[in-house]
């Protein structure tokens, strides 16, 4: 299974920050959001991603990432979706990627406290068909809605006025090939956008859905709020002294080289300080 990380979009809703960069390149706590969508996806032993991005901004991905081996990737590669086609366009661009297999996507903004590798390994079994993350919010309004019938996915309704369960669909999607075939048969909704929806309801239709609730807490970063939120619950999980859980070893050794190599080099404060 390959991992695609879609990183694309505007961010209006975070803008003015994002004025000036990609809205996954903002932090979240001390390091760029972009590293935790990837750090669920090698977690799970996923190594070889594709990032779609887009914008004014794809060559800081490659200039902050490379090409991922430092963080223990097979590799990671980059593709650029133009303008604002929505998720499943942006998915789109990953067939060549994808070479047959499946994927997991992952939306660039979800940051998730535990592993997803169970769900990996469950759609493994599965072998065909899609699966879904889902987790039990108090305001499932805002997102992608699952509705039940005799525990089983019937549909999912995107931002229902009044939702037909608490259980929302977070940004995890597990497809298989099938997935590529699917897209272009799809109409853009009111939007202009195809909907990821659509493409998950493909899948519904046919029978071949299945879903899973993800444990620990999760949190999207798309608005000043919940990015404000998420980097809460990363501090206290991963960064504050006396925090239980490491972040992600490849990263935090990275992060040590690269502090090392600043207070090394001449210009640095402490090395001014030290020579007086």
């Amino acid at each position: 299974m390959k991992g695609v990380v879609l990183a694309g979009g505007l961010g209006r809703r975070l803008g003015p920050l994002t004025q000036i960069t990609n809205k996954h390149l903002l932090p979240i706590w001390d390091r760029p959001m972009i590293f935790y969508p990837l750090r669920s996806l090698i977690d799970a032993g996923i190594d070889e991603v594709l990032i779609v991005t887009g914008g004014q901004n794809p060559g800081d991905f490659m200039r902050l990432l490379g090409d991922g081996r430092q963080f223990g990737f097979k590799g990671l590669y980059y593709t650029y979706q133009k303008g604002q086609g929505g998720i499943a366009e942006a998915l789109g661009h990953a067939a060549k990627f994808a070479g047959g297999e499946s994927l997991c996507v992952i939306l660039g903004d979800n940051i998730l406290e535990k592993s997803i590798r169970p769900h990996v390994e469950q759609f493994v079994r599965q072998g065909s068909g899609a699966r879904i993350l889902l987790k039990k919010v108090q305001h499932p309004e805002r997102f992608g809605v699952a509705k039940f019938a005799n525990g089983r996915i019937r549909a999912v309704i995107e931002k229902p006025r009044v939702p037909p369960s608490e259980f929302a669909v977070i940004g995890v999607y597990f497809y298989d090939a099938n997935v590529f075939r699917i897209i272009p048969t799809l109409s853009p909704s009111r939007r202009g956008e195809i909907e990821i929806t659509d493409v998950t309801n493909h899948y519904v239709r046919q029978g071949n859905l299945t879903h899973g609730v993800v444990s620990g807490w999760w949190s999207d970063a798309g608005t000043v709020e919940s990015l404000h939120h998420a980097a809460e619950l990363a501090a206290r999980t991963w960064f504050r002294p006396g925090s239980k859980q490491k972040f992600w070893r490849p990263f935090d050794l990275w992060v040590k080289e690269l502090f090392d190599a600043s207070v090394a080099s001449p210009g640095h404060p402490a090395r001014r300080h030290r020579g007086r």
